[in-house]
């Protein structure tokens, strides 16, 4: 009954949050900076990752963490569900055309998420402990002023309960979900992994950031192989993979039914969830970067979205389809593992290890994006708190979640989080222009 209650009242939330007037938004939104920025963004990539490899010249600046450790901290924060469950749930909601759309809004997200990361730095400040704070919250109280802490007050609420939802309830729910299958019972799950994120996030960003960086780019470069065996074992299958997720955009089978929207919404829902391009959650990994060079901060920030969508829920797009099983009856991360263990029997186990990896560290990293937004609404004597509560949460998700009611309400706080956000980039794009292109490209 309780339930029942709260996903109507959510459905409310849901509809103003996730409905078409902020899909629209975050497109618009994507769509002025990567024009404003003359397509910087794409044609940079490969700047992108030479700064990322050089990342090491800049431990003589300021900051707490080096830019990579920034990189893989925001990496670990998206790198998580979103890209085994839900890209698994646009699929099977929105039939393989979804898959489309979630590359469309990725790719308008490489310029959100540059322009986000560019602002975190150039805007940051020290808190009371000494350590680098920033994000949404700061660039809209520095950049606009003191009359819009309103704004920032707002961002920074929505971002710490959305913590609790995307970047924490989700999460163990998905990985109780998958061990349960596996015959391990969730208590168990729920507090082995709550346990496992407490030794972590007591240390704070540093302690973050080194277990991000050890755990992140080894855990993806094995899942994308993983996704590769499975994919060359059906190549034959991928052109016509492919061109089912190019037509399935328009006239798919949700199409089809009358249902565009649904195939559209599923696509940005879970592209925007995938990489988190517009909720301005990476920006606050960022502004902890050791570097004085915002700009370089932002092409290294904007490879999160491409390694995130366009590389890794592309790898579990394909799998699900070239497999076929995107035509049963399942969802999240159990079609995801359905669909592994069709191409080879008993490699779903694969899928469940790298989800109870990824989810791990997307609960890290998303404790410290809610960890600064608490910190910014309440001040470091609710740092401790705050931690404590997000291990519980962390136990209660994976023991009493519920995958219809906790995606719903990760979906809703997401699009809350995201409209303060979206309004300050917009207010603050001159600033991303002209630091951009007064940049030299050739350093």
């Amino acid at each position: 009954m309780f339930i029942e209650k709260l996903q109507s009242f959510n459905n409310l939330i849901n509809e103003f949050a996730w409905g078409w007037p902020t899909v629209i938004l975050i497109t618009a939104v994507g769509l002025i900076l990567m024009i404003g920025l003359r397509f910087m963004p794409i044609l940079r990539i490969p700047f992108g990752i030479r700064m990322l490899l050089n990342g090491d010249s800049d431990s003589k600046y300021e900051g707490d963490i080096s830019p990579f450790q920034a990189l893989m901290t925001s990496l670990s924060a998206t790198i998580g569900t979103g890209n085994i469950a839900g890209v698994a749930a646009a699929i099977a909601v929105g039939g393989p055309g979804a898959v489309f759309w979630m590359w469309l809004i990725a790719i308008l997200g490489m310029a959100t998420k540059y322009s986000e990361a560019l602002l975190a730095v150039h805007y940051r400040e020290k808190d009371s402990l000494g350590n680098y704070v920033g994000g949404p919250m700061y660039y809209i109280q520095n950049g606009l002023g003191k009359n819009w802490k309103w704004l920032a007050s707002t961002f920074a609420l929505f971002g710490m309960l959305a913590g609790f939802g995307i970047g924490n309830g989700v999460q163990s729910f998905e990985v109780s979900s998958a061990l349960a299958m596996a015959g391990v019972p969730r208590i168990f799950t729920g507090f082995v992994l709550g346990a496992f994120v407490f030794t972590v996030i007591i240390g704070g960003i540093k302690r973050i950031a080194k277990a991000a960086a050890a755990i992140v780019p080894t855990m993806a470069i094995l899942y994308i192989v993983a996704c590769l065996f499975i994919i060359l074992i059906n190549i034959n299958q991928v052109p016509l993979a492919l061109s089912t997720i190019i037509s399935n955009a328009f006239t798919g089978k949700a199409a089809a039914s009358g249902a565009l929207v649904q195939v559209v919404l599923m696509g940005f829902k879970r592209g925007i969830f995938s990489n988190e391009s517009g909720l301005g959650s990476a920006p606050i990994a960022h502004a902890s970067a050791k570097t004085d060079d915002s700009v370089k901060q932002g092409t290294i920030a904007m490879l999160g979205t491409f390694i995130d969508t366009i590389i890794i829920c592309t790898m579990t797009a394909l799998v699900i389809i070239t497999t076929g099983a995107y035509e049963l009856d399942l969802s999240g991360a159990d079609l995801s593992i359905y669909a592994f263990n069709q191409a080879i029997p008993g490699s779903g186990i694969l899928v469940t290890i790298g989800l109870l990896i990824f989810a791990f560290t997307t609960i890290l990293g998303w404790s410290f994006y809610g960890e600064k937004c608490t910190e910014y609404l309440f001040g470091t004597k609710a740092i401790t708190p705050f931690r404590f509560t997000w291990v519980v949460v962390v136990v209660v998700g994976a023991i009493a979640g519920n995958r219809g009611i906790v995606w719903s309400i990760a979906d809703s706080l997401n699009g809350l989080m995201a409209i303060p956000n979206l309004i300050a980039l917009l207010l603050l794009s001159s600033t991303v222009f002209k630091l951009t292109r007064e940049y030299r490209f050739n350093k």
